[in-house]
């Protein structure tokens, strides 16, 4: 146990791992509060998609050798969320979902292949599917703009609790009520994809949703009180990240995996705390 404090002492002494923890923190928490309401508003898998349309985007910056990748990515992401929304497209919910998803990840993939000229093609592209690396190489300029992302969606969050309450339940009520449902909806998804770009960082494109979604469940197994939801869910999400992050350190296990095997762990401990005490 000595041993495990000792070598735990020497990791937190290095920045990178300081950085990486204070990112994840960042990105768990608002990657909650956003999960509880696309959960409950059935929108679990815009993640998902958002995720894999920012793997196409982050390919066309690698072969114009961009070097701030999110000022292609980020932009072309909130576009799909805003399309994604748009009740008044040919092809709707899910299926518009799929295609677009399924489209981004292909092209982003043919961009790469035909023409980025990486010696490492395939472990580029792991990185960026399953967020191998990228967490422990931050710069203090990435670490801020988390701080500052994380610091906005909880701000905009807690002032508009009630607003995003009510059309999360029920947006009829929410639109004779008089808000703006489709302002809100919008917001909620440009904040999300914002999230999604950050959050590539920390578990890949492919494992996003896990990150999304898992803390939002597994609080709702447990709790019924939307506000009680929201708090748990930030709590779970921190601790799966913080605990994924210092065990990949020790253990040299994959970062994004391990996060979202945490997750997984915790769900199912959830389940079972949910059959004998549920509030």
């Amino acid at each position: 146990m000595e041993d495990l404090f000792a070598t735990m002492a020497l990791y937190f002494s290095f920045p990178f791992v300081r950085y990486a923890l204070i990112v994840s923190v960042g990105i768990s928490i608002a990657s909650a509060l956003l999960g509880v309401t696309l959960v409950l508003k059935r929108f679990s898998f815009i993640g998902d998609g958002l995720s894999h349309v920012a793997f196409g985007a982050m390919a066309v910056a690698t072969v114009l050798n961009v070097t701030n990748s999110n000022i292609i990515i980020l932009p072309v992401t909130m576009l799909a969320a805003i399309l994604l929304l748009k009740k008044s497209t040919s092809v709707k919910g899910d299926a518009s979902l799929a295609m677009l998803s399924v489209t981004s990840m292909a092209a982003g993939y043919f961009i790469l292949n035909v023409l980025s000229k990486s010696a490492n093609l395939t472990g580029d592209v792991c990185q960026t599917l399953f967020g191998s690396t990228a967490i422990l190489t931050l710069s203090i300029a990435d670490v801020w703009v988390c701080i500052v992302t994380s610091i906005f969606v909880v701000v905009l969050y807690i002032l508009n609790y009630h607003k995003i309450f009510a059309v999360t339940f029920d947006e009829d009520f929410a639109l004779a009520a008089g808000i703006n449902v489709k302002l809100y909806n919008t917001m909620i998804a440009l904040i999300t994809a914002a999230v999604i770009v950050l959050a590539m960082n920390l578990v890949g494109s492919l494992l996003i949703t896990a990150l999304v979604v898992f803390p939002a469940i597994s609080a709702m197994r447990v709790f019924a009180s939307f506000k009680r939801v929201i708090v748990c869910s930030v709590i779970i999400s921190v601790f799966c990240a913080v605990t994924g992050i210092l065990f990949s350190i020790v253990f040299s296990t994959p970062v994004g995996a391990t996060i979202v095997l945490f997750d997984a762990l915790l769900f199912a401990g959830f389940c079972v705390a949910g059959i004998f005490f549920k509030k």
